[in-house]
Parts: C-alpha cells; structure tokens; sequence
C-alpha cells in the first residue's frame, strides 16, 4: 500500500508541473481549453515556424516588434499543444503501467492542489468527471 501511495504521489508530481503550465499558457494565450470547438483549432493548427538566428542591424527593428510578438504567439501554442500531448500519453501509460485506482488518485491530487493554489476548475483542460 505504501508502495501506491508513493507512486501516486511521484505521478502527481509530475502531472502537476505539467497542469500549472498548461493552465498559464491557457490563460496567457486566452484558449478557452473547456470549448471543444477552441482546443480543435488550438491543436489543428499549424506549427510554429523555428526562430532563425537573426539579427537587427538596421534602424527598422521597431517595424519587427509585432512580428516577434506573433512569432512569440506562435511558439506558446506550440509550447500549449505539446503539453496536451505529453499529458495525455502520460495519462495513458499511466493507466497501461499502474492500472485506473492510482492514475485516478493521482489526477484527482493534482485537481486538488491546482484548486488550493487559486486555478478554476478545468483551468487546465482536464475534466474528471468526463475522464473517469
């Protein structure tokens, strides 16, 4: 018994890390990840263009602010849809490995301490009541 309670709380961990970023990068981007309609086209979208190492020799870099801030943009969805990937198959290897008790204890912790640290429910996209 002992040996579940560590290895959900070593999952927890993890997954946590994961949920408090997904749940600024959320936030921050104004993905609503609770409408389903905003996650399909927040995960069908195309990926981001790699940053080349440039630099502004000229006097125009003020014209590229808004460029970079796009770019930026771009990058944080990016950063956002591989969060959702990760966590998923986390979830799922979780499930395959440690079987539905300690994946769903797990999860359930994680609910808890992003509640206790002032997220709203479903700030990270995960709803456990469809979950389970």
């Amino acid at each position: 018994m002992q040996e579940n309670s560590a290895l959900v709380q070593r999952l927890s961990d993890a997954l946590e890390v994961i949920n408090v970023r997904i749940a600024r990068l959320a936030s921050a981007l104004r993905v609503p990840l609770n409408d389903d309609s905003a996650l399909h086209a927040l995960m069908s979208a195309q990926p981001a263009q790699p940053v080349v190492n440039e630099r502004c020799k000229t006097s125009i870099a003020l014209a590229r602010v808004n460029l970079d801030a796009d770019r930026r943009q771009a990058h944080l969805q990016e950063e956002l849809r591989g969060l959702l990937v990760l966590r998923y198959r986390m979830e799922a290897s979780s499930l395959d490995a440690n079987g539905l008790t300690v994946t769903e204890q797990a999860m359930v912790q994680v609910e808890e301490h992003l509640l206790r640290r002032g997220f709203k429910p479903g700030a990270d996209g995960l709803r456990l009541d469809e979950f389970f």
